[in-house]
């Protein structure tokens, strides 16, 4: 199951999602490991979230064009997340440390709930993404957190297999 420590704290992701897509632009495509994949009828396109008992979501998906993947982390916690505002964040996953910017969200997912996203093109990220079983934000403003990746490779692979359909 996913878990945030630090859920305050919770400024990540990886992606160019459009997070004010109205909810029934969305169809349940299936669940497997305590994750939920989803088709974007909008973006002909699926995505993967888990939420934990925090109602803390982390979110993974494709862009429009599918051709950056996205990780966003979302929580309904106190934070210092401004929208569209953009701040260096490292991620550990396994032994890689990954560098990037994360993109403040507030408020556009659901009512209540500040985070961002992080892209990502590069396939050792996704491959880590679906091995390892943790992840280490350290944003540049917050308090390092931990999530839970449990799941996530069969979760990726069930969104693969949806995105394929959709291409159809």
């Amino acid at each position: 199951m996913l878990k945030i420590k630090h859920a305050a704290a919770a400024a990540l992701a990886t992606a160019a999602f459009t997070f004010g897509a109205s909810a029934d632009t969305f169809l349940k495509y299936g669940e497997v490991e305590g994750w939920s994949v989803f088709i974007d009828e909008q973006k002909q396109s699926c995505l993967i979230e888990a939420v934990d008992d925090f109602e803390n979501v982390v979110q993974m998906g494709l862009t429009e064009d599918r051709g950056v993947g996205y990780l966003g982390v979302f929580t309904k916690g106190e934070t210092n997340i401004k929208k569209d505002s953009e701040e260096a964040v490292a991620i550990l996953i396994g032994e890689n440390i990954y560098l990037g910017e994360v993109t403040g969200m507030r408020g556009n997912i659901t009512k209540g709930y500040s985070g961002g996203y992080v892209l990502s093109d590069n396939p050792q990220f996704v491959k880590d993404l679906e091995q390892q079983y943790e992840m280490v934000v350290f944003p540049e403003t917050e308090y390092a957190f931990s999530v839970d990746l449990t799941g996530t490779k069969k979760a990726i692979e069930m969104a693969r297999e949806c995105n394929v359909k959709q291409l159809n």
